[in-house]
């Protein structure tokens, strides 16, 4: 599935998304994965000062993470495919 279509689900109040897709649009905004700490990845990006820590709970995202996402996309105006 590509990030537009992840962040379509997301915007339409699907609280069941997988921990994959997520990936997928956190790194369709421009995050990249830094470090694994147990279940916990760190991404970071160039022009965002706050880390985004995202964790895969039995293959599923959980859903105040991707509020995180949703919330730094909109304070830093983000884009998919930068």
């Amino acid at each position: 599935m590509n990030a537009r279509r992840i962040l379509e689900r997301i915007l339409f109040g699907s609280k069941n998304v997988r921990f994959d897709d997520l990936i997928k649009l956190a790194e369709a905004y421009g995050f990249r994965l830094e470090r694994t700490n147990g279940s916990h990845h760190i991404f970071i990006h160039t022009g965002v000062r706050e880390l985004l820590n995202l964790q895969d709970v039995n293959g599923m995202a959980k859903p105040y993470q991707i509020r995180q996402l949703l919330k730094l996309v909109e304070m830093y105006s983000l884009k998919i495919g930068e």
